[in-house]
Order: C-alpha cells, then structure tokens, then sequence
C-alpha cells in the first residue's frame, strides 16, 4: 500500500496553534461541536429540502415553476452536505456520537451515496494525503480532467477548462452510480485498501440505492412522465454537482496550494510537518461573507476545518484569527481569496494551465 510520512518532530506551530484554540474554547466556555446557530439551520433546511420534493411531487404546477424548485433543491440538498452531513461524519456536529453518526447516515446515503466510504475517503485519505497525487482520491479524475503536473496529460485536457462545468454537473449521479460501485466491487478507494464491511454495512450499502432509485427516479416518474423527470433530475444534479465540485474544488486546486506526487507501491517521507502540509495545500475563500459562510456549511474555511476536522464549522470564523496569527508567528502561508467570484476565476486559471501540454508549460516557464 502506497503511503506518506510527515516529519512531525519539529512540530511547535501546530503544539502552539492547538494550545490557543483549545484556550479559546475554554475560556469562552464553549464546546467545540454544533450549538443552537448548526441546530437551527439543520431544522430550516431539511425542513425546506422536504417541503420542495413533496411539493414536486403532491402540488400541480407548471413545468417551469417545477425546473425552477429542481435547481433550488438541487442547491438545497447541497448546503444540507455541507452544513450537516459534513460536521456529522466529522463527528463535530454533537457531542453524542450516536446522533452524529444517525445524521451522518440519513443526510448523505438520503443523497444516494454511502457514508461507509466517504468516511474513509475524506476524513481518513484526504485529510491526512490532501493533494497528493497517488492517494488523494479527490485529485483522482485523470485523465477526465487533470488537475496537478504530476498527472497524465492527454490532448482534451487542452480545452478541460471548458468541459469543466459540464462534468461537475454530473459528478453526484457518477457518484451514485459509478464511484461508490467501483468501491464497493473493488474493496478500494482509489490505491487505498477499503475497510471490511459487515453485513450491516452490505445492507444499508444496498437499501441506500433502492431508495434512491424510487425516491429520485420511481415516484418522480410516475408523476412527471420519463422526460419530465430527466429535465428535472438533471437540473437538481447539475445544481447540486456544480456547488459541491466548486466548493471543494476551490479550498485545494487553486493558485498557490500545494501538491505533492507518490509513485504507486512507494512510500515517500514528506520533510513537513502534517499541518504545515495542511497549511500549503489549502486556500480559504470569502471569510467576510456571511451568507456564503451559512449556505457552505463554513467550508470557505477550509484551513481550519483541516487543521481542527473535529470542531463544528460554526467556531471556524472565531479560530481563523488564530490561525492567521499563528501563521505570521510561524512565517507560515495562510491563503485565501477575498470573494467567491475571485476563487473561482483562480481554479478556472488553474485548470487552464494544467491542461497545456506540460513541454509548452516548461518553455513557456524557461522564457520567461
């Protein structure tokens, strides 16, 4: 099994940065996990999330008032990953692990998709190997698109910062259909071996997809017609895929985040400590936005969330002047864009230079 190793003996700025938060917390007299401000918005949006699908499904309406409440569930369904599945399966959003684990399950597999292995994927593999190319698994779209210099170029990675939308669009149905089977089939996680499952993982593994398949394609069917519902189920995808993809796409494949290359059954020690490693492969976007913040779930704070995934995304915008602080202490980077509009603009130009032929990318460099 591939994997990497930090350098954590000299490891005084995270030793520093945990006593300050850890301060903050206990003066402050606070738990690091959800309160009333994650209680209240999982109440407003489930709630809403529900009201929009029976809608759909029990009210007449005209087709374009239809369209139009697909693209707001589709956004709906993903500010409820952001906001509530994602500090659940963090374990951050109580401090009763069982409602964690409760939450967890019914906001992500009532999306389709397996908490069992997102689990593992993203709290485990990327967490620890973020933007290492050969174990991230978020990285891991090549040759559909290449997102760092380590990876195979082909000739359509030329003009994949126009393809790009169209893919994130689709990536909750691959998600669905495709990725979790390949998992559950292959017992891997892109070069990570999956862990076992029980008969209880197996069950609700396939309970979850039958579920899916009668919730977002049976009943809508049988009210909407088969084309009715396709138009619909591709605007919600296309809705939920694109924030999603852009959400998580701008806190790591941006200009100026790190990445780092392991060839397959190699082991690589990284002369870096683990956060120090957090810090150069993560960017935060829009920290002063607050409407962004609420809808994101604080995901525009990515660098906290990595360096502190157990604390609820609510503390995110009280701990990151600690963490910039501690960051200029520790002659450290700590990047972020100012706006959404600016991250974006920021991946798109990325993307854009990963998909030059890597010859033109070194003489371009060389002349300059």
């Amino acid at each position: 099994m591939t994997k990497v190793t930090f350098n954590n003996k000299d490891n005084r700025f995270y030793e520093s940065l945990k006593a300050s938060v850890d301060a903050y917390f206990e003066q402050n007299k606070i738990r690091k996990t959800g309160d009333w401000r994650l209680f209240s918005k999982s109440i407003i949006l489930i709630t809403s999330a529900l009201a929009i699908y029976f809608s759909l499904m029990l009210v007449p309406m005209h087709p374009a008032i239809a369209i139009l409440l697909c693209c707001v569930l589709g956004f709906n369904l993903a500010s409820i990953g952001f906001a509530i599945m994602h500090d659940a399966n963090h374990g951050s959003y109580s401090t009763n692990q069982k409602l964690n684990d409760f939450l967890g399950l019914i906001t992500l597999n009532g999306l389709g998709a397996s908490s069992f292995f997102w689990k593992q994927k993203h709290n485990i593999i990327h967490h620890t190997y973020t933007n290492v190319d050969g174990l991230d698994d978020d990285i891991a779209k090549s040759p559909v698109i290449r997102q760092c210099e380590s990876q195979k170029w082909v000739p359509a990675h030329k003009v994949q910062h126009l393809y790009l939308s169209f893919v994130y669009s689709l990536s909750p149905i691959f998600w669905v259909f495709i990725m979790d089977f390949t998992k559950y089939f292959t017992h891997r996680i892109y070069t990570t071996t999956a862990w076992k499952m029980t008969f209880k993982n197996h069950l609700i593994f396939w309970l979850t997809k039958v579920y899916y398949v009668v919730t977002y394609i049976v009943v809508p069917v049988m009210v909407w017609g088969w084309s009715g519902w396709l138009i619909g189920y591709f605007v919600l995808n296309a809705t939920m895929g694109l924030t999603l993809s852009f959400v998580f796409q701008l806190a790591h494949v941006v200009e100026d985040t790190e990445f780092e290359y392991i060839p397959l059954d190699h082991t690589k020690h990284l002369e870096t400590a683990w956060a120090i490693h957090q810090i150069k492969t993560t960017a935060n976007f829009a920290m002063d936005n607050k409407v962004i913040s609420w809808f994101v779930g604080g995901l525009n704070f990515q660098i906290e969330h990595h360096l502190f995934p157990r604390v609820s995304h609510v503390h995110y915008p009280a701990i990151s002047k600690i963490v910039q602080e501690k960051c200029k202490e520790f002659n450290l980077p700590y990047y972020h864009n100012p706006t959404f509009i600016g991250a974006l603009a920021s991946h798109f130009r990325v993307m854009k230079q990963l998909g030059k032929r890597p010859a033109e990318v070194t003489l371009r460099a060389q002349a300059a």
